[in-house]
């Protein structure tokens, strides 16, 4: 075991690599949440947690430990000031009628500029999800993989947005009238959601899709 301050292992591991959260840490060393809980107390952290941080991140094992030294090690992996690795979450978004995926368990993580992030919104608040279903054709179609910016849940009308109503996850194209709130396909053949008076408190705005990823197949 290594003992040091564990906050301030916390804080570069966070600022090197995009994670956020005790719980996307945990996911990330494929271990308990309740591990990294343990380990906060005893201002501690095992050696194979460094060793796994240099594996998946390419994270110099003394910087992590110490905060002296290159942050990286891979020459593979991107230099954190340049990039910022974006969770990428298990649940999936419905372009259809409704997902019942709505875990936040973190499948990876993805690596964009962040010159080009800080225009789009807050990269700290980003997430990327997959889309199944074909409400949202052509403009977002069955595969695809979308960037979230959860911190804009302000509705611009006719912006795309991921959205929870009741127990289910969907992406639409949202516009807002005096006591209605309306959930638009861009497939003709799938009709406008209307909710209207107390309805609207149904809804959760997750954030705005600003990106979209597309596989050839």
């Amino acid at each position: 075991m290594v003992t040091y301050q564990f906050e301030s292992f916390m804080q570069r591991v966070f600022d090197a690599t995009g994670i956020a959260s005790q719980t996307e840490l945990a996911s990330a060393l494929k271990i308990n949440r309740s591990a990294i809980t343990q380990a906060r107390k005893k201002d501690s952290i095992p050696d194979k947690w460094i060793l796994q941080l240099y594996r998946i991140f390419g994270l110099n094992p003394d910087w992590i430990e110490t905060g002296s030294g290159p942050t990286f090690l891979k020459a593979s992996v991107a230099d954190d000031s340049i990039f910022k690795n974006i969770p990428k979450v298990r649940a999936r978004l419905s372009a259809g009628g409704g997902s019942f995926e709505i875990g936040s368990e973190i499948k990876g993580y993805y690596g964009f500029r962040k010159d080009w992030l800080v225009t789009k919104g807050n990269m700290r608040k980003m997430v990327l999800m997959d889309i199944f279903g074909n409400s949202m054709e052509p403009e977002i179609k069955n595969g695809d993989t979308v960037l979230i910016d959860e911190s804009q849940k302000d509705i611009l009308a006719g912006a795309v947005y991921a959205v929870g109503v009741d127990d289910t996850i969907m992406v639409k194209r949202l516009e807002k009238h005096p006591n209605k709130l309306v959930l638009h396909s861009d497939n003709k053949e799938y009709d406008p959601i209307y909710l209207k008076g107390d309805e609207i408190n149904s809804i959760r705005i997750i954030g705005k899709v600003i990106w979209i990823c597309r596989e050839f197949r």
